[in-house]
Formats: C-alpha cells, sequence, structure tokens
C-alpha cells in the first residue's frame, strides 16, 4: 500500500481509560437497555455522548475484538447445552453500540463499523475522514472502544490496551486539526530532507494506536505506532485548514 497522509478537523473528543475504576454514566440510556449493556459498549456510549448534541451524524465504530467476550459466553453457553438469551445473541455484534446510540437518539444517520487487527484505529480515522470529505457538511463521529480478548484465545500479537476515544469531524473543528500518516516501515526513515518523516521518527513510540493516539490528544506532542510492516504517525497541526 502506497503511503497515505490526511488531516481531519477536530471539532470535539473524549477518552475513558482502560483503567477506569468507576462506571461510565450513560444516564441517557434507558434503564432496561442499560442493565444489558456489556462494559465495552458503555465506554463506548459515553464517549460518544461527550462529543454530540442533539445534530445527526454519522458514525464510524472501531473495536479489534468488538463483542468477542459476549460471543465467547454465548459458545460457552452452547458448548454446555445451555440456553442462549435472544438478547445477548442481539447484542454479540461488533458494532452493537451505534444501534443503541441511534436508537437512544433516534437518529437514522449511516453507520458503519471497522475491525482491523492491530491497525484498526488508524483505518477507522481514515474511513471517517473518506466520509467526511464526501460530504464536509456533516459531521462524522468517530468511536474506538476495545478490551483484550478472553485468555482461552491465548496470547495475541500487539494486543490492545482497552478504553475509549471519540472525535467528531467536522468543519467548525473548534479543537483544532490532527495530521494522519501511514508509511511502510522499510520507507519510514525515509529522506532526512523530508520534513514530515523525520518528525515521525522523532515522536514518542507506544505499544499500541490507541495509547499513540491519546498522548497526542492529550499533550499536543506527536505518537507514533510501529507495527504490522507499517509505522503510523499523529500530530496537532492548529495551522492546516
Amino acid at each position: 500500500m502506497p503511503d497515505l497522509h490526511w488531516t481531519i478537523p477536530v471539532g470535539r473528543w473524549s477518552s475513558w481509560p482502560a483503567a477506569a475504576s468507576a462506571a461510565p454514566d450513560i444516564g441517557f440510556i434507558e434503564p432496561i437497555v442499560r442493565r444489558r449493556l456489556s462494559t465495552l459498549s458503555k465506554v463506548a456510549l459515553k464517549v460518544a455522548h461527550d462529543c454530540v448534541a442533539q445534530e445527526p451524524v454519522r458514525v464510524v465504530f472501531a473495536s479489534r475484538h468488538g463483542e468477542l467476550r459476549r460471543t465467547t459466553d454465548i459458545l460457552r453457553s452452547i458448548s454446555a447445552g445451555e440456553p442462549v438469551s435472544p438478547t445477548a445473541f442481539s447484542l454479540s455484534v461488533l458494532n452493537a453500540m451505534t444501534g443503541v446510540f441511534g436508537i437512544a437518539r433516534g437518529d437514522r444517520s449511516a453507520a458503519s463499523a471497522v475491525s482491523a487487527g492491530a491497525q484498526t484505529l488508524g483505518y477507522a480515522l481514515l474511513e471517517a475522514y473518506a466520509q467526511y470529505a464526501t460530504q464536509a457538511d456533516a459531521p462524522v463521529l468517530l468511536v474506538y472502544a476495545d478490551e483484550p480478548a478472553d485468555l482461552a484465545y491465548g496470547t495475541i500479537e500487539d494486543e490492545v490496551q482497552g478504553g475509549a476515544i471519540a472525535l467528531l469531524l467536522e468543519k467548525d473543528a473548534s479543537a483544532g486539526h490532527i495530521v494522519c500518516s501511514r508509511s511502510r516501515a522499510d520507507e519510514a526513515a525515509g529522506d532526512p530532507r523530508d520534513a514530515s518523516r523525520t518528525a515521525s521518527s522523532d515522536a514518542a513510540s507506544f505499544p499500541t494506536q490507541s495509547q499513540a493516539l491519546l498522548h497526542c490528544l492529550e499533550t499536543g506532542a506527536p505518537a507514533r505506532w510501529h507495527g504490522a510492516g507499517a509505522v503510523w504517525h499523529w500530530r496537532w497541526d492548529e495551522r492546516a485548514a
């Protein structure tokens, strides 16, 4: 794949740490639905709600594992000859959160889901930008939420940290602009005269994409993630248009 470089306008953003001890406040969801949601969907709904008001918004949901833990429990029930809850089954799909979110808001805007292994967040940011670029007057909400897989699956390479991040892409871009790039690992160093690649090599490196992006969002410092034969880099650029 060729090198990629794009800039996203960020209106608002929110995050929820993997190590949070408190439960996320999702009081905007009806109690009967709230009780049935997994931790993954709850944190995703929390950060999504933080970023939008009442206006319609397209949603791109991203998760490497999605509702894998719920699915694993269902498989264990089947293996044990136990009945499977219809509600658990209906909420076991990757993008369960987007359906709940749209129903709660009465919003029928398009929603899509992305899962691309360890590079899930990076490609979701690209998908969100592509959707925004086709219709810049309509905002796009990117929601990333993940959690480590069940121990039954053994060791997973480049395992996720967990937690959630949401970014609202809109023309106002009151929070600023994030410059995103992806290059092949063997070309990441590049020519030292290439300013963008030099900046990437100088950025702090993190074990997961979510940790790298969150570091950039919180500190304003550039960050990168190296894996799967590629280097992903994020940095703020307030001058971007």
